[in-house]
């Protein structure tokens, strides 16, 4: 089975706190050599038949990111069992 995977992520002229709090924690847990984190969103869309890549870029561009401050990325992901493991 394929599934269309769409990952969402502020633009990097944007500021991420979230990811700006990872990166400061991570040096509590002996991570140092981390210089920045971005914090995204990863959807997964399951079509009826067919994955329809245009259907799901206008799916996200209407509905799953903000494209004033987020990009988004969209592929077909062919075996999902594989992924999952």
């Amino acid at each position: 089975m394929a599934r269309v995977v769409v990952d969402v992520m502020l633009k990097p002229e944007i500021l991420d706190p979230q990811g700006q709090a990872v990166a400061n924690a991570l040096p509590r847990l002996g991570v140092t050599d981390v210089s920045s984190v971005r914090i995204g969103r990863r959807i997964e869309i399951d079509f009826a038949g067919e994955p329809d890549l245009d259907r799901a870029r206008e799916i996200a561009d209407k509905l799953l990111a903000n494209p004033v401050i987020e990009d988004f990325d969209v592929r077909i992901v062919e075996d999902v069992a594989a992924e999952v493991a």
